[in-house]
């Protein structure tokens, strides 16, 4: 399989780069800049990607690399933070710039007849973000584009088959960056873009069956999308062999257990057992309403009682599996290699926790481990996993522990469940939930007087949550049109016993956050 290797310096965008590569059919791993000289040529790479970074070079105490990185052979591209680097390394200087540059700005193309710049118009906008700038190529290196600002946006030693450009090719805001990368993943590192999803799962089920032999596999299984399309992989690769435990701790969205339980036990071979241990959590919740206590208590319970479960069925002589994926693995160091610090971890309700120490198991299976979310989407659709599974929506671990505010008790969630599933269905019915990236009710805590035929009232009031985001670091709440909002309202207040007020917040992120708890 061919693959391309993303250094990372420290840039924001490093993920962001790996996806555009993988775009373009050719696999993409992430290693940090202390990774060995030794494993990076061990790994046979077509091409190499170095990313951009808040740093200056010329400190000292920024990453670095040792030089021998640009001897290997193998094609190089520097972005930002590692074009600066690149010239560094080669004898080039790089300097604080008299104009700093952020934001779009033009770019003016000096050789039309580099291959970077392949199908690429002479002036084109590019995203810049650099204090530093090269005020010196390096010897055997030439200039190959400029802006007004910056004499050297892009340089090259051809011979070397070394590239550089000082903005982000990668960011949808540089206009022809995703041709420029394209040229220097075929026409540079000449990749043929073999890397597809159909290949992808015919490799991993064989994989997996090799791996498992005649053994068992156990697995976590939330009826999250990652854990599903895992669960989808392993049944192909080894059928009953795989046992999923899917815990129902009673804080899931209304019928969500049973359709899980039918979807799964229906559409795949395997072992299916469910647990169903409400009462157990809400005895454990009863009287708390701190939001962290609550957090704290529901990830500590579900650990035990899947754990339990699990110990029944593990004797040493099955392995473990989860719905790892890429990012998850970036995120906790253990980067492409899957290699970290410290014991095997596993994904509890999105904490990270230790394997308990009294189960022992052949192994730890990761099936998505090289995956990016969009990537297991993809895969979960051509595994025929049903569509509304394979892209719903983010939902906490905790469950509706977090939207239930104050005391957790069983008519809170029934009350909260209700509401929910009156909300997915007009937003389902009317087509509008494509516009959104969440959306969920909220048991606020808060009663009303209402009037409810000939009778006062005194009720509940359940609050509607919607926003829309790229990325769910920021959020805005979504403009949904009054007539559904008025719908949505009505129907709440006429089905839902026990709420009589329904509000819709308005609060974008910062200074909110998605969730209320």
């Amino acid at each position: 399989m061919e693959k391309i290797l993303v250094l990372d310096f420290g840039g924001q965008y490093n993920q962001l780069i790996a996806r555009r590569v993988r775009d373009h059919h050719i696999y993409a791993e992430i290693l940090p800049y202390t990774t060995p000289l030794s494993v990076i040529r061990e790994n046979g790479y077509k091409g190499i990607i170095f990313t951009g970074g808040p740093n200056s070079v010329y400190d000292e105490t920024s990453p670095h690399y040792e030089k021998g990185i640009l001897e290997l052979g193998v094609p190089v591209l520097g972005i930002c933070y590692g074009c600066q680097l690149m010239a560094y390394l080669s004898g080039g200087t790089v300097s604080t710039a008299p104009v700093s540059e952020y934001g779009k700005i033009e770019l003016t193309v000096l050789k039309e007849e580099s291959p970077l710049f392949a199908d690429v118009p002479k002036t084109s906008t590019v995203w810049m973000s650099h204090t530093d700038y090269i005020s010196a190529a390096p010897e055997g290196f030439e200039v190959i584009a400029k802006t007004e600002n910056c004499p050297c946006a892009a340089m090259q030693n051809p011979g070397k088959k070394l590239y550089a450009v000082q903005f982000h090719p990668e960011v949808t805001h540089s206009v022809y960056g995703d041709k420029m990368l394209e040229n220097f993943l075929y026409k540079v590192c000449g990749c043929k873009g073999d890397w597809k999803m159909d290949s992808f799962i015919d490799d991993t089920v064989k994989a997996l069956r090799e791996q498992i032999g005649d053994k068992h596999v156990i697995l976590g299984l939330s009826g999250g999308v990652d854990s599903s399309v895992a669960a989808g992989l392993l049944s192909r690769a080894v059928g009953k062999q795989l046992i999923c435990v899917f815990v129902d701790q009673g804080l899931m969205r209304k019928n969500e257990g049973d359709f899980v339980e039918e979807t799964f036990t229906k559409l795949f071979d395997m072992q299916f057992v469910r647990v169903n241990c409400g009462d157990v959590f809400l005895s454990k919740l009863k009287g708390v309403t701190d939001p962290e206590e609550k957090r704290h208590i529901i990830g500590d319970a579900f650990y035990e009682v899947f754990w339990d479960e699990i110990k029944k069925r593990a004797h040493g002589d099955a392995f473990f599996a989860q719905g790892t994926i890429y990012p998850d693995r970036i995120e906790s160091g253990k980067g492409a290699s899957g290699k970290g610090a410290g014991s095997a971890v596993i994904k509890t309700h999105h904490n990270q926790r230790a394997l308990p120490d009294d189960v022992d198991f052949l192994g730890v299976i990761e099936p998505l481990k090289d995956l990016f979310k969009d990537e297991v989407r993809a895969v979960g659709e051509k595994l025929g996993i049903p569509h509304e599974l394979v892209w719903r929506q983010p939902f906490p671990g905790p469950g509706l522990g977090v939207r239930i505010l104050g005391e957790i008790t069983a008519e809170k969630i029934r009350i909260v469940q209700d509401a929910d599933a009156v909300l997915r269905d007009e937003m389902a019915k009317n087509g509008y939930e494509k516009n959104l990236s969440q959306f969920f009710t909220v048991y606020t805590g808060a009663k009303a007087v209402g009037v409810m035929g000939d009778h006062r009232t005194y009720e509940n009031v359940i609050a509607i949550r919607a926003i829309t985001t790229d990325d769910f670091m920021t959020a805005d709440w979504a403009r949904i049109p009054y007539d559904i909002l008025a719908t949505v309202s009505n129907r709440i207040t006429n089905e839902v016993d026990g709420i009589n007020r329904v509000v819709y917040d308005i609060t974008s992120k910062p200074p909110g956050t998605v969730e209320w708890e």
